[in-house]
């Protein structure tokens, strides 16, 4: 049996109830949201593997074949996108159902133990339809003026939040799923949302170490204008106000990306 629906309540009780995200120090800008998460898998008994920080999905479920992965967001701050390290949001990777777990939290708070303002947890298709794409990193040797520099070819994605793609799921607990999938007792449906695939998609791209452009290779889809079709739910005592798509989501994150220009690892 699917535990996303008792980890959804666990989580909404635990905000109702005023539990509090802990974080060590002014330090920890990482993690204290993910143990705020763990507190609440631990509540509901639920057997996972632990976290390391290169394994995806971050929670990987013994009991059944799901997976979450965590995502807090400083609010007010960055809402619209979000970093993907290394790995594009999908909704089954490894023959494990994967969840996104996007909580927001003060950005500003005046101690070590705030609240969780807001939730969604939606399933990994509704931020991106495909599970076919593989991640990988490469590299060549050859740059610089005697050839012996290696460029590593090391992709980063970034990908819109729920909060970006639906209007309606701020200051609010949701949870967006597959429109087939079932739910327990105690969920509302607030919304039924369509996410269209889109004509032309990218297959490649080129950098140009002269002038530093990028290039990218477009192609017809071909599974262009096919919808997928989702749920947006609520448990019974939350405010029931829809869930509509933004029309210009894409826009939206654009318009607020800024690039990391900081020192990678």
């Amino acid at each position: 049996m699917s535990v996303f629906c008792t980890v959804f309540k666990e989580c909404v009780k635990a905000i109702r109830d005023g539990k509090l995200i802990e974080r060590e120090g002014r330090n920890d800008k990482e993690f204290h949201f993910q143990n705020w998460f763990q507190a609440r898998l631990d509540a509901v008994e639920e057997n996972y593997d632990t976290p390391g920080r290169n394994t995806y999905p971050d929670f990987r479920m013994v009991r059944t074949t799901e997976g979450f992965e965590i995502k807090g967001l400083a609010y007010p701050g960055r809402e619209a996108d979000y970093d993907c390290n290394s790995q594009v949001p999908r909704g089954e990777h490894n023959g494990r159902q994967v969840f996104y777990v996007f909580g927001r939290y003060p950005t500003e708070p005046d101690g070590n133990r705030y609240p969780v303002l807001d939730l969604v947890i939606c399933h990994g298709s509704f931020l991106n339809a495909d599970n076919t794409y593989v991640h990988k990193n490469n590299s060549f040797r050859g740059f610089g003026s005697y050839g012996d520099i290696l460029v590593r070819d090391r992709k980063m994605y970034v990908a819109p939040t729920p909060f970006a793609l639906a209007e309606g799921t701020a200051h609010r607990r949701t949870l967006i799923l597959p429109a087939d999938e079932p739910v327990q007792e105690g969920f509302v449906e607030v919304a039924a949302l369509t996410r269209k695939e889109v004509e032309r998609m990218v297959v490649a791209y080129q950098f140009d170490l002269r002038t530093n452009e990028i290039k990218t290779t477009l192609v017809p889809n071909p599974s262009a204008g096919r919808e997928h079709f989702f749920k947006a739910y609520r448990l019974n005592g939350d405010p029931i106000e829809p869930v509509v798509l933004r029309e210009r989501s894409r826009e939206m994150a654009e318009a607020a990306y800024v690039p990391d220009l900081g020192d990678d690892e």
